[in-house]
């Protein structure tokens, strides 16, 4: 792959990996905020070892060792030292269950934000679907699941892949959920701190998926997924310390950040379906959609100083 390409997929996974994980990172400081200098250096250290080594390292070598069946383990780890070319191929020949699956999460992800979550509108189908809208959603997640599998129906791998795609998101975001209803409790309880750093480091492997399972729309290359998502994980902890409340006034970022990803996820299917995309589209649209989103929240943010 040319050099220019590789950078440009890195540079992409490091700002996608910044901006889908900002609501984590919202979080992550209002509650060490309530704890004590100690076990914030002990999140701080240790989420840096469970965010990057475990999540961004260990889960996608997880994926793609459940979603490959032609490859063995020790073929994936080689994708890291050595110039593995059947593990290459192996994965070659399969992403298309990778792209089926993550393009299926990815898409529920968007419809999720898009129909239930509470959100100031930026772009126009936005500002027609301004109140929760419950039943759309589900609605959407069904239909989307029949035609896909439909579509899919030639190939029952596949058909699979997509049904684990809808039940992972489904799980997943029930823990997220649980955890968003439990963090005003956790923020104002006395809880020790002990049990506020075991709930930031669940939390953090919960909010991780999004971003692993998003990464393989820019590139199967393990190597490029550790190496970007793990950059922009490390660049979100800086943030983390530097304070989030800063960021979180740039309203409109998680608006690009969720529309980023229903491209991506689009992008996931396409390429699933056997329809070739250029290797710089995913960096290319998350770099318009965010930076436009960046650009509307500044100047939001000069109008309202004025």
């Amino acid at each position: 792959m040319p050099v220019l390409d590789s950078l440009l997929i890195v540079i992409g996974l490091v700002v996608f990996e910044i901006i889908v994980s900002i609501d984590n990172a919202i979080v992550n400081a209002h509650v060490l905020k309530t704890m004590n200098r100690k076990w914030r250096k002990m999140f701080l250290f240790f989420g840096i070892l469970s965010a990057v080594l475990l999540m961004r390292l260990v889960l996608p070598l997880v994926m793609v060792w459940l979603l490959v069946p032609d490859i063995s383990l020790d073929g994936i780890v080689n994708l890291f030292t050595t110039n593995n070319s059947l593990a290459h191929d192996a994965i070659e020949q399969q992403k298309y269950l990778i792209l089926s699956f993550g393009g299926m999460f990815l898409l529920l992800v968007y419809f999720h934000w898009l129909f239930m979550e509470k959100k100031k509108p930026l772009f126009a189908h936005e500002k027609l679907i301004n109140e929760n809208h419950d039943v759309w959603f589900f609605a959407f997640a069904a239909m989307l699941l029949v035609i896909l599998m439909y579509m899919a129906r030639s190939s029952p791998p596949m058909m699979i892949t997509i049904a684990m795609g809808s039940a992972a998101f489904f799980i997943l975001y029930g823990f997220k959920e649980s955890a968003e209803r439990k963090e005003e409790k956790m923020i104002k309880s006395e809880a020790p701190d002990i049990s506020k750093f075991m709930y930031l480091e669940v939390l953090d492997m919960v909010f991780s998926f999004d971003s692993v399972i998003g990464a393989f729309a820019f590139t199967t290359n393990l190597l490029y997924i550790f190496l970007g998502l793990g950059i922009g994980a490390l660049a979100l902890r800086e943030l983390t310390i530097m304070g989030m409340e800063k960021i979180s006034r740039y309203v409109w970022l998680k608006n690009g950040a969720m529309t980023s990803i229903a491209f991506l996820g689009i992008f996931m299917l396409l390429e699933s379906f056997g329809n070739h995309l250029p290797v710089s589209l995913p960096t290319l649209i998350t770099f318009s959609v965010v930076g436009y989103a960046f650009y509307m929240s500044r100047k939001n943010l000069e109008a309202r100083k004025r």
